[in-house]
């Protein structure tokens, strides 16, 4: 329970902020023409991510499942990698890419338009968050059962009218699920935006908050944005409604035959290549560019070590106490008589769909009016991590606990063990490798952080993230190239942890 109430509370306070101004200037600023010019650049943005990330997903992912495209293992591994680099990486590779200090200039004497403003922010959105998509209609298309597709051959459809008609309708929660959070993650980006110079509401707040000063108003922006997410999380429980899914007739399900891609291969292969050179060709291409012209000296090396270390050693501890503070609220949950359980796990997963730039404005002005010795220390820090990624361990933990009959535990009580211990000594063991997994897929989230690392962190602390975008900003492309690199390297290793742990799943 104090995890849930911990959740509740710097929203609660945002709304008691929000809400201590008058009527009329509450409408007033709520009306403001720039507010509503907002809400239209930020709602522009997520239509175009979604529409490109949907463009790319969808394809690549019946590319992978439903076709005799070879390398498809390969191709797999290299749609979901896109994951290890954070928007703002992306957004730095765009940038370094171009104009006439570009890398592209610099290598190969061409010119290239350095991208900015709205288009800028949805192909560095788009580029990082498609996997999301894909990695949902993927599993999606792996456990379709192709009975249906079959009768509706027999019916007399045509493949046209069987994808419309009933492959597509069986993809409606793997694409709201993939369309929810790439959306949720839009609204909250900070870092791409920024560095693109597309002022959305997350760019707003920091801005209010950073150069005009004005709580107030950054506090009904994040109040705003709070709504919108709320919004769109109520919109897709909506759309995806009361409708069955799972076969109900006897037998098993069968995977699909690869279809043949036939005359269709050379542009099947074409499509691969382009989508995937783009997501991770091209910021290893701007990354590797830079670092072949200005190599960077034993002493910048020496800063990015000490700076890695430092990410690691916040990071760590973090996402250590967030996988042990999952296993109880995944228990609750599933197998507590309690009926706060399942308000407790639905909690967490509010507190994970509140854009980090809105989180961290909330816990600065809570710090500073009721706990300014909190104000800007790691505890704060690591309390705000907590909020935002507990629910990415709870997932794994939560499928772990699904898979363990609960006799077993029954059974050990039987034979004289406590409640606690027989947890310990029959359940633990079997969920150890989700417990795992759930603090790696933190520990990569909180190693990528930037807003709330920017607002929250103590004075002088720069975690990548920070030293990333605070030296793009000010554009030293060159210098921060060697920190993009580490971040990139070290998120592949948990991508591909990622990887093997779905695979094992479908296993």
């Amino acid at each position: 329970m104090l995890v849930g109430t911990a959740t509740l509370l710097p929203l609660v306070y945002l709304v008691v902020r929000a809400l201590e101004l008058d009527v009329p200037t509450f409408v007033e600023l709520a009306t403001r023409s720039r507010n509503l010019r907002l809400l239209g650049n930020t709602a522009a943005l997520a239509g175009l991510v979604l529409t490109g990330g949907t463009l790319i997903a969808v394809p690549l992912a019946w590319l992978v499942t439903r076709t005799d495209m070879r390398g498809r293992g390969l191709v797999t591994w290299l749609a979901v990698t896109p994951l290890a680099v954070p928007g703002y990486v992306m957004a730095y590779a765009l940038l370094g890419l171009g104009g006439y200090q570009g890398v592209m200039m610099r290598l190969f004497d061409v010119l290239v338009p350095r991208p900015s403003g709205l288009w800028g922010a949805a192909a560095a959105l788009t580029l990082y968050t498609f996997p999301y998509i894909f990695l949902n209609v993927r599993s999606a298309l792996l456990g379709l059962d192709t009975c249906l597709e079959e009768s509706a051959r027999c019916l007399g459809l045509r493949p046209a009218q069987v994808a419309w008609r009933v492959v597509l309708p069986q993809l409606r929660p793997a694409l709201l699920a993939g369309w929810l959070v790439v959306a949720l993650y839009v609204l909250g980006d900070f870092g791409a935006v920024a560095l693109m110079r597309f002022e959305t509401f997350s760019f707003a707040i920091y801005t209010q908050y950073a150069a005009a000063f004005d709580r107030s108003n950054a506090a009904l922006l994040s109040l705003m944005l709070l709504v919108i997410t709320t919004a769109l999380v109520a919109l897709e429980l909506r759309l995806l409604g009361q409708r069955r899914y799972a076969r109900v007739g006897k037998g098993v399900s069968r995977r699909a035959a690869p279809e043949r891609l036939g005359r269709w291969a050379p542009a099947a292969y074409l499509f691969v290549a382009v989508a995937l050179g783009a997501a991770l060709g091209l910021p290893l291409l701007t990354l590797g560019g830079w670092m072949a012209l200005v190599p960077p000296g034993a002493e910048a090396l020496r800063d990015v070590a000490a700076t890695f270390l430092g990410t690691a050693a916040l990071a760590v501890p973090a996402a250590v106490l967030i996988a042990v503070l999952a296993v109880p609220v995944a228990v609750a949950a599933l197998r507590s008589r309690w009926i706060g359980g399942r308000l407790l796990e639905r909690l967490v997963y509010l507190g994970y769909a509140v854009p980090s730039v809105a989180l961290a404005l909330a816990l600065v002005m809570f710090a500073i009016r009721y706990a300014p010795g909190a104000y800007q220390t790691f505890p704060l820090l690591v309390f705000a991590y907590l909020i935002s990624y507990l629910a990415l361990a709870i997932g794994p933990v939560r499928s772990g606990l699904l898979q363990v009959s609960p006799r077993l535990e029954e059974t050990a009580r039987s034979l004289g063990r406590g409640r606690f211990m027989a947890f310990v000594q029959v359940v633990l063991p079997s969920i150890h490798r989700n417990v795992l997994a759930g603090g790696a897929l933190a520990l990569m989230a909180v190693m990528k952080e930037l807003p709330m690392t920017y607002l929250l962190a103590p004075s002088g602390y720069r975690n990548l993230a920070v030293r990333v975008f605070g030296l793009t900003n000010e554009a030293m492309m060159a210098a921060a190239a060697p920190f993009a690199l580490a971040i990139v390297l070290f998120s592949s290793l948990f991508v591909g942890l990622l990887i093997t742990y779905e695979g094992r799943r479908e296993a």
